[in-house]
């Protein structure tokens, strides 16, 4: 998974529903962090679609906070032939970087190894911060990652298009990003930030089952995403 182009990840913590993903879908997003047993369902998956692994922090909007198991199983993830990408926070990769020693870097270089992408990732719940802290954390995203993510909570149209801006400049310089604006004035964020230059948009497979607030089901995403191309 190289994200030279857009990847529409159908969000899951259930392998098992890759097939009504696969109409509309690039692959799989995995949330490990939201699985029962997420090391067997790799082993089970015979799906057709890679996988992007997350195993998401509680404090980033995840249903996991135990290190390093968090990471062991993130690392054994990678190796699973299935998993073209796993996804890894900025702030883990970065909390011993002064020290060039720490599991969210032992983590990328794992998966490296074994041929996985990674994508480095942010969310900020608490709003969009100004453009220039914007653009000095998703470019440090992008440092860590083969793609930087960048999550922000929208409260007005004016905080998508400051994402958006910082979105297109980084594009603009050859990096790979994937930004969104969640809640309900950024919704529209994830059907248009692609045309700035984001990477990859995410959907739930189950309409029910949204991973992070604002998300369009997979089958109105793609819609969406086709219409606009």
């Amino acid at each position: 998974m190289n994200f030279e182009s857009l990847v529409l990840a159908a969000a899951t913590a259930d392998p098992t529903e890759e097939p009504a993903a696969r109409e509309h879908a690039d692959a799989v997003e995995f949330r490990m962090d939201l699985a029962t047993d997420p090391l067997a369902a790799l082993d089970d998956y015979d799906g057709e679609l890679p996988i992007l692994a997350t195993n998401r922090t509680e404090a980033e909007g995840g249903g996991v906070a135990e290190e390093p198991e968090r990471l062991d199983v993130l690392r054994r993830a990678a190796e699973q032939p299935a998993v073209e990408a796993i996804d890894v926070e900025l702030a883990t990769v970065t909390e011993n970087e002064n020290t060039g020693e720490g599991g969210g870097t032992d983590v990328v270089a794992h998966a490296h190894e074994h041929d996985a992408s990674v994508v480095v990732s942010v969310h900020d719940f608490s709003g969009t911060p100004p453009q220039s802290e914007l653009r000095r954390t998703l470019s440090r995203a992008c440092e860590h990652g083969d793609v930087g993510k960048l999550a922000t909570t929208a409260e007005s149209v004016d905080d998508v298009l400051t994402l958006l801006s910082v979105t297109r400049d980084l594009d603009r310089d050859g990096r790979r990003v994937a930004t969104m604006a969640m809640g309900a004035a950024g919704r529209h964020s994830r059907a248009i930030a692609p045309l700035y230059g984001s990477r990859i948009a995410y959907a739930p497979v189950d309409p029910d089952a949204a991973t992070a607030p604002g998300q369009y089901d997979l089958a109105t995403l793609a819609g969406l995403l086709d219409a606009l191309r």
